[in-house]
């Protein structure tokens, strides 16, 4: 049998016969059953049993892979498994069985309670999480016979569940094609978009690739450093995660080819580092040493980016072959022969790295077993193998999964769009903290709420997820348009009592037929936003009603920058007859990088920051390269804003408003917004010289020990 070459290829102590009897019993058992896809059922167990051979697990795995349906989906019993295999492998069985039972109710991840007895099932033995991944696994690969309506469900349970639970062991193999699989049912079009980027990349680079691999060895070789270099594409799903992480386009990103520097010791890592960035400047902040500092799944490997050929970024792993290994295959890398049997050697693993990899699991589970209460239980269980997810807590243990980089309002949310409505506050593990908290995995959030709903603009600043920024924009848009229809009705109103007329007990027919509207408010929030003016209106209620001129001036005019902005900056292809303006949508100051952007006959002025500059991509006949005069830099005071979020309690205000003053800037306006309990923000409009100043200026608040944050704000 292929299945058992396979397996002796690595232990030569297989039992050939176990093997045997397992492959029969289990084809007797499952008999004519068909999959979705018509192929008789075995066919599965078999796939999976192969896939736990590439990675070398002992024949108890091996056999419980062939078993592992029996019980869920035969006669079979467990009693009858152990008398014929053994209590170990009924274990296993069993262990593989309550966690498919458990997937099946499909709730569990979003309750703390079935994420307990998830977590206590597959770590009592490692090599049940092992042989539950294989079997996902190949159920991915054949996901396109399920019923479509399932694709979805089992594909984003895939990407929250089992590859992240891949990760915390270190089977960042299975991770990578568990993900990808899952990303081709979720997202097929993103999928396709950057497979095909990805092609077009291979085609432009693919020579380069091949050099600079070449490159990096001879150096290594000329230091007498022998080396394996590859280079190796990112995974579609790990970019695409990375393009929504960062907010960057395809083109943007510089790791998309990493190459992977295979050396014979630790030692020599650490000497083909100096030997590169000899060869090659580093970039900054991206060094990063996981051999001394391993990853919680015992990952080791040094990741440097220099600056090679051209200016190009070559982002490099530089590790050992047992390091690659490890990475690669994580948990599963430590089974082996020795002392005549094989199977998991613990000691070497943990002689390998500070901490087997299984306590990852042992960690949460010891919580679990001793029957912890919810808040211990919270504390220790951070579940870290949710890399790309923050899971946390409400008080009650009910589980809510967010993005990372998510703040309490994306928690509540979450929960409901009443409980993000309301909210005022936030208390996370205990301590009242600000909206504008990055939450972490295995937090506990109470979100404090009021008796009535106050959405605020600024919300939309302290969330990230889709969910609660539509939810805030909705709640903004109602609030506006009853504001606009309070406007609307009190101009009328006002308009009438001009001509002493009354909008009461009259018809409106005349007006909703006019203005193609169907209801009063309709027509009020016409009015309120300037769209109609309130003497268009009352003409066609009172019709030959000669109306006072005030009443037919438009009441909406615009604001008019008064003074000639040319002594202020200067551009070659500014005209004499064009007029500047300043735009408040970025607010720039002397110092910041300017551009003009042609109106008409006005060329307004934008920070190069501006985010309004994105609507300009593509117009190269509007821009205008722009400086500021030296009159600008010299004797100009200008307006900036800045938002400060610091501790609600007495004095801290005063103490910020007098680091403004001691920094000299000149306070014009102060206002408060997002009070809660222990924090608040506040917006100081500040007169400064320029750029400079500001970022003085806010480096001083930043010193008060009371201050959470400290950032400009444009527009």
């Amino acid at each position: 049998m292929e299945l058992i070459d396979r397996v002796a290829a690595y232990d030569p102590t297989v039992d050939e016969a176990l093997l045997n009897r397992a492959y029969v019993y289990a084809m007797r058992m499952h008999g004519a059953q068909l999959r979705a896809s018509g192929d008789p059922y075995f066919a599965h167990p078999i796939e999976v049993a192969g896939i736990l051979t590439d990675y070398k697990l002992d024949s108890a795995a091996i056999v419980t892979a062939l078993l592992h349906d029996t019980i869920e989906d035969t006669p079979a019993t467990r009693e009858e498994i152990a008398s014929l295999f053994g209590e170990e492998i009924a274990q296993l069985v069993e262990g593989v069985t309550k966690l498919t039972r458990l997937e099946l109710k499909s709730e569990y991840t979003k309750q703390s309670e079935n994420l307990r007895k998830f977590i206590l099932a597959i770590s009592k033995d490692v090599r049940v999480l092992l042989v539950k991944l294989a079997d996902r696994l190949h159920n991915m690969r054949t996901l396109q016979y399920v019923p479509e309506h399932k694709r979805e469900r089992i594909s984003r349970e895939t990407l929250e569940v089992y590859a992240p639970l891949a990760r915390q062991i270190g089977c960042n193999r299975f991770a990578t094609e568990l993900e990808d699989l899952a990303f081709t049912f979720i997202n097929p079009r993103g999928r396709a978009a950057i497979l095909q980027r990805l092609a077009d990349l291979r085609d432009q680079k693919g020579a380069a690739v091949a050099d600079i691999a070449r490159d990096i060895q001879d150096t290594l070789s000329v230091a007498g450093i022998r080396a394996r270099v590859s280079g190796r594409e990112k995974s579609p799903y790990s970019i695409w995660r990375k393009l929504q992480r960062k907010s960057i386009g395809f083109s943007q990103l510089s790791d998309i080819v990493a190459f992977r520097v295979i050396v014979d010791s630790p030692d020599d890592c650490y000497l083909s580092l100096g030997v590169l960035h000899r060869k090659w400047p580093c970039v900054q902040d991206r060094f990063k040493d996981f051999i001394s500092t391993p990853k919680s799944n015992n990952y080791q490997s040094l990741h440097t980016t220099v600056i090679g050929h051209k200016g190009a970024r070559i982002e490099m792993q530089i590790r050992t072959e047992v390091m690659d290994r490890v990475a690669e295959e994580g948990l599963a890398a430590h089974w082996g022969y020795k002392n005549q049997s094989y199977g998991f050697d613990e000691a070497a693993a943990t002689q390998w790295a500070e901490r087997n990899p299984i306590a990852n699991l042992r960690a949460i589970v010891q919580i679990a077993e001793n029957g912890g209460d919810s808040e211990e239980w919270v504390e220790h269980a951070k579940l870290e193998m949710f890399l790309d997810q923050v899971f946390c807590f409400s008080p009650k243990g009910r589980l809510i999964s967010l993005p990372r980089g998510a703040m309490p309002l994306d928690f509540a949310y979450a929960v409901h769009t009443e409980v993000g409505d309301k909210a005022i506050g936030a208390v996370i593990n205990g301590e009242h903290k600000p909206l504008r908290t990055p939450l972490q995995n295995g937090d506990q959030v109470e979100i404090i709420t009021g008796v009535e709903a106050r959405v605020n603009p600024d919300w939309q600043s302290l969330t990230i997820t889709g969910r609660a920024r539509a939810a805030i924009r909705r709640s903004i848009r109602q609030t506006q348009r009853d504001d606009f229809i309070r406007l609307g009705r009190s101009a009328l109103e006002r308009g009438a009592a001009q001509v002493e007329k009354t909008l009461t007990d009259m018809s409106w027919r005349p007006a909703f037929e006019r203005f193609q509207v169907q209801s009063e408010d309709e027509l009020f929030e016409l009015c309120g936003r300037g769209k109609i003016a309130p003497a268009k209106v009352l003409e066609a209620l009172f019709p030959g009603l000669k109306l006072p001129a005030t009443l037919t001036t438009d009441s909406f005019s615009r604001i008019k920058d008064g003074e000639d902005a040319t002594a202020f900056v200067r551009g070659h292809a500014l005209r004499p007859q064009q007029k500047i303006v300043f735009s408040r949508c970025c607010t720039p100051v002397p110092g910041d990088r300017i551009v003009g952007i042609v109106e008409g006959a006005e060329v307004h002025v934008h920070s190069i920051e501006c985010e309004q500059l994105e609507a300009y991509e593509g117009r190269k006949e509007v821009w205008i390269d722009l400086q500021w005069t030296l009159n600008a830099e010299k004797n100009t005071v200008s307006p900036a804003r800045i938002r400060a979020n610091m501790r609600n309690k007495p004095g801290v205000l005063g103490q910020v408003c007098t680091l403004i003053g001691e920094a000299k800037g000149n306070i014009v306006n102060i206002r408060l917004s997002n009070q809660q309990v222990d924090f608040l923000d506040a917006e100081f409009e500040v007169e400064v010289l320029d750029a400079r100043h500001l970022t003085n200026i806010t480096a001083a608040i930043r010193t008060n020990p009371s201050v959470e944050g400290v950032e400009r704000i444009r527009g």
